[in-house]
């Protein structure tokens, strides 16, 4: 695990709660130079622990109502990553992840209604060579999300 300090907590702190806060911000509000908040942001992404500034989007107003997670199973474990190249040609795809048990990969589907929702899993996903199965469960609304909390 990469060594962090209070100081970059409190600045990662300032950037979960707004991502385009201003470094003279951050700095003004913990009382330090803007040249030492952007060095620390600098390491902080040069050690991986801050991989970018994103906007958070809210699916459900962009149109996209239907959500799903989908187990995959795989033919071969070991095509995984050939897999998972096809699966980033898909937009609608939000998310993978690396399981154990019963699936080898666990997919976020986001859609924007059950027909594009049946598109997505039978016409795109279901033909990508490799995958012998998939079970879907479908999503009703998202309780909360978040980063961890540090």
């Amino acid at each position: 695990m990469e060594r962090i300090d209070d100081f970059d907590i409190q600045i990662l702190n300032f950037l979960e709660q707004d991502g385009r806060m201003a470094y003279s911000a951050i700095a003004a509000e913990l009382g330090v130079s803007n040249t030492m908040v952007h060095q620390r942001i600098n390491r902080l992404t040069e050690q991986g622990i801050l991989t970018g500034i994103k906007p958070v989007l809210d699916e459900k107003k962009l149109g996209y109502d239907w959500g799903a997670f989908t187990g995959i199973s795989l033919e071969k474990d070991h095509d995984s990553d050939r897999i998972i190249e096809e699966l980033k040609k898909i937009p609608e795809v939000t998310e993978c992840y690396y399981i154990t048990g019963t699936y080898t990969l666990y997919l976020k589907i986001a859609a924007k209604n059950h027909q594009h929702m049946r598109s997505i899993l039978y016409d795109q996903i279901d033909n990508i060579p490799g995958i012998a199965k998939t079970d879907s469960i479908i999503e009703m609304g998202c309780a909360f999300k978040r980063n961890i909390i540090l």
